[in-house]
């Protein structure tokens, strides 16, 4: 009989792509994954600590297994990721119904330590970051792909230590994976009906340096070669690492998606070199327009952290001002928050919350009119959509009569979101677009999405030269 196990991931998605691979590790000891965290023999929680708030998260969910723990004595309880890193003991001292805490350079030890587990009924803890990163055995079993996109990590750690980061702390220094893992990986995963994969790492633009292996773009368009795959994205990518050669590839290879995630963090030269960022406004800029003469389509987005400390109200107006002029298709923005281990935490003035509240709202502000603009140009275009199956906003309305068109939701390779409907498409007589690409026309424009209808399919479109958007 098989066992359960419940995974809950917290984070980035890195933390997404890790919890596959737990997931990948534990088949070989009879584990399949439940919905129900009442009815799983392992709970693994995947923690982040990047954020205060993240970090309470996961010690919120932990702190009710207590409950079942006490129900069942046989359930194993775990902790993973970077809150498991950064504490390590401490987790058993706090919280004495979990049985292992185990770190980012863990997971390939993870089997061993869930089997002397259930079989001695001790405790464990696996914070050791001495090892290297363990492929094999996270590749052994490849669960069939249940999503059209996957991201793949092809990196771990950071070199870069800005100020307020704990990355370098938590995942340790910057390693990359062997380019000709990362290939097969991708092909099983075409193999399995994948059609778009996300390189995932904290630096991608430095990938293979330190180890003497191919270039990021020479993996980039090693990637470009495999037949079946439809998209590559990749995130994230550090500025000043930004080669001229990478961008130049968003306009020479044909499945890049014209989306680069580049964060800036702050628009104050003053701000971004006591965050240690190493690159100035003047030059990221100068980047971003060498970006969009090499790839007129392309869409850029960031992270914005308001409140760093010592952050006056100038400061501030200065990433107003650059956020105007960049005209971010949109961005994520934090509260910057005090963290272990990082140099900010004693930097000094503090922002009030109630500052950093106020100017949090200020950057959605400016973001959303512009973001709500460039939705509204796309009206009247033809855009081909990735289809990720059926939208998860089906109108209530819609649900009894199985003549109504269905809805259907994808990516452009903008990383647009797109909910369309297709002619002949309903709960009577369903289409599958599921793994296709499909053009469709844009009818209306949303705060966070777009919506059209289907026009045909992708292959079709003789004026698309990479998946472009165009005129209709």
């Amino acid at each position: 009989m098989s066992k359960r196990v419940y995974i809950n991931t917290i984070g980035c998605q890195m933390n997404v792509y890790d919890s596959e691979r737990i997931v990948n590790s534990l088949i070989p000891l009879g584990y399949e994954t439940t919905p129900s965290v009442e009815s799983a023999d392992l709970i693994i929680t995947n923690t982040c600590t990047i954020r205060e708030k993240a970090e309470q998260k996961a010690f919120s969910f932990l702190g009710r297994l207590a409950k079942l723990k006490r129900k069942n004595k046989d359930l194993i309880i775990a902790v993973g990721g970077c809150v498991a890193q950064q504490q390590g003991q401490t987790i058993l001292k706090r919280m004495s119904h979990v049985d292992l805490v185990f770190g980012t350079r863990a997971l390939g030890r993870l089997p061993l330590a869930i089997e002397k587990i259930a079989k001695q009924r001790c405790r464990i803890v696996d914070v050791d970051m001495s090892s290297s990163l363990e492929d094999e055995a996270l590749q052994s079993h490849v669960l069939k792909a249940d999503t059209v996109s996957k991201f793949v990590t092809i990196m771990r750690g950071c070199d870069n230590f800005c100020a307020y980061c704990v990355v370098p702390h938590v995942r340790g220094r910057e390693i990359s994976r062997d380019p000709a893992l990362i290939i097969k990986e991708i092909e099983q995963l075409v193999n399995e009906g994948v059609r778009e994969v996300t390189l995932l790492g904290q630096n991608v633009n430095s990938y293979g340096k330190k180890e003497g292996l191919c270039t990021f773009v020479e993996l980039l368009s090693r990637i470009n070669t495999i037949e079946g795959l439809s998209r590559i994205r990749f995130t994230t990518s550090h500025p000043k690492d930004l080669s001229g050669e990478l961008i130049n590839a968003f306009g020479s290879l044909e499945k890049l998606c014209n989306h680069l995630h580049l964060p800036i963090q702050s628009g104050s030269n003053r701000i971004l070199k006591r965050m240690n960022r190493k690159y100035t406004r003047e030059a990221y800029l100068t980047k971003v327009a060498e970006l969009r003469v090499a790839c007129p389509e392309i869409s850029i987005t960031t992270d914005i952290i308001v409140g760093f400390p010592g952050e006056t109200l100038a400061d501030f107006e200065d990433t107003l001002s650059l956020i105007r002029q960049m005209r971010y298709d949109s961005l994520f923005v934090f509260n910057y928050s005090d963290r272990p281990l990082v140099p900010s935490r004693k930097f000094t003035p503090k922002v009030p919350e109630k500052d950093k509240n106020t100017r949090l709202q200020q950057v959605l502000d400016v973001q959303k009119t512009i973001t709500e603009e460039i939705h509204a140009a796309r009206v009247g275009q033809t855009m081909p959509v990735l289809v990720e199956g059926h939208s998860k906003r089906q109108k209530m309305e819609y649900s009894e009569r199985i003549d109504t068109p269905l809805q259907w939701s994808g990516r452009t390779t903008c990383n647009k979101i797109v909910n369309f409907i297709a002619d002949g498409s309903t709960k009577a007589a369903p289409a599958d677009f599921t793994g296709e690409t499909v053009c469709v026309s844009i009818e209306r424009a949303l705060s966070h999405s777009l919506w059209g209808k289907l026009k045909e399919k992708a292959s079709d479109c003789s004026a698309l030269k990479g998946d472009r958007s165009y005129a209709a």
